[in-house]
């Protein structure tokens, strides 16, 4: 895919000097002509500098240029962090046993029917559409892009949603994805990212980030995610974990350049965080629980963006999500009722897998609901896409 600008060259770049995301570096004060390589390190935990000052809280010594050869550039100084939080374990060490195995989003009948169908169906069709989709999906941009994505009440699926979406958009583009937390409760998210522990919050890196990092600086702070990209979560786990409005736009504004597509997963509304991220994205997603009071709950929301002074609303999708396999709700009279604000609904049919709760699995989704994912992603990025 081309690339949409220089400053998604430069990032390629970067990591083509620096090694891949997982062997990032840490940020720390080097010189303009550093005299030996930066060594990788894991992303979760701090390297030990070999004469003794080790982690963030002490800068590495650093070897002086010989005074024959001056530096031409002024050192780039990074800010290092006060303090080094520890690594916490997403899922309690005792409860981590009683997810079980994983189920596939389709039973077996369904999979085996759907494979012999397959068979028997000419495939041009399904090529033609999953190409016009991969198409919006790898869309250049000149700059990063942030879909937000809220509900207005919890345990809808919006996590779950924000999961799918940065994991979709990992696997279709060749710059980097990251997926944002900024919900000061107790999220999910790195739960279904598939994030075994996690140190560093949206706070601490507010407190360090400056102009002079580069990707590779930042990335050290990030939980790099198998098939998902980068993970940056709002907490430790800890309720009342600080996530304020400043401290949303200080880590947005600053991230989006080194990232093509920034996924957030926002508080729920009317959360004053929630309003301020669906106020600045380029493109929203509004989880829509499929319930007669959910329905009319996210109506309201979208007549609320439809009073917003730049058009959110044209920049605005819907998942209206299935919870229950038994739900009685009539879901084209509930999409045409949400259709009539002037919104694409895309619905989010009802999985075994992600009712199941844990870590998503992509491969083992159901058909329908890979599907879906697909074409929310697409039809958000197409709408990040052509905001300037």
């Amino acid at each position: 895919m081309a690339q949409g600008g220089d400053w998604q060259q430069d990032v390629l770049r970067q990591l083509g000097q620096h090694g891949t995301p997982d062997e990032a570096t840490r940020p720390v004060s080097t010189s303009a002509e550093p005299t030996a390589p930066r060594l990788p390190y894991s992303a979760q935990e701090p390297p030990a500098d070999a004469a003794g000052a080790a982690g963030p809280d002490r800068p590495r010594r650093t070897t002086p240029a010989p005074q024959s050869e001056p530096a031409v550039r002024a050192p780039r100084t990074v800010r290092l962090p006060l303090h080094t939080p520890e690594s916490v374990p997403t899922v309690d060490p005792r409860l981590a046993h009683a997810l079980g195995r994983p189920q596939h989003g389709d039973s077996l009948p369904r999979r085996t029917g759907r494979t012999l169908r397959g068979l028997a169906a000419s495939a041009s069709q399904d090529v033609a559409e999953g190409t016009r989709i991969a198409r919006e999906l790898q869309q250049p941009v000149t700059t990063g892009r942030v879909i937000a994505v809220t509900s207005i009440r919890g345990g809808v699926g919006k996590s779950t949603v924000s999961a799918l979406l940065g994991r979709t958009f990992n696997h279709y583009r060749h710059d980097p994805v990251l997926t944002l937390e900024a919900d000061a409760a107790l999220g999910t998210l790195p739960v279904r990212m598939g994030a075994e522990s996690v140190r560093w919050s949206c706070a601490d890196l507010a407190q360090i980030l400056t102009p002079a990092m580069q990707l590779t600086d930042v990335t050290g702070y990030l939980v790099p995610v198998t098939d998902g990209g980068w993970l940056l979560p709002a907490s430790q786990g800890r309720v009342g974990a600080p996530m304020d409005v400043r401290t949303y736009r200080t880590v947005t504004l600053a991230l989006r350049r080194y990232f093509a597509v920034t996924v957030v997963d926002c508080e729920t509304l009317p959360g004053e965080v929630a309003r301020t991220a669906m106020d600045t994205a380029h493109a929203r997603v509004v989880v829509a629980p499929m319930t007669a009071e959910g329905v009319s709950g996210t109506r309201q929301v979208l007549d609320w963006l439809a009073q917003l002074p730049h058009s959110a609303l044209a920049d605005t999708v819907v998942a209206l999500s299935a919870s229950s396999p038994d739900t009685t709700l009539d879901e084209k009279t509930a999409a045409a009722h949400l259709r009539e604000t002037g919104v694409i609904v895309v619905p989010l049919p009802y999985d075994r897998h992600l009712a199941q709760g844990g870590p998503i699995h992509t491969a083992m989704l159901g058909r329908a609901t890979r599907d879906a994912a697909v074409r929310l992603a697409a039809e958000a990025m197409h709408r990040a896409a052509r905001v300037r």
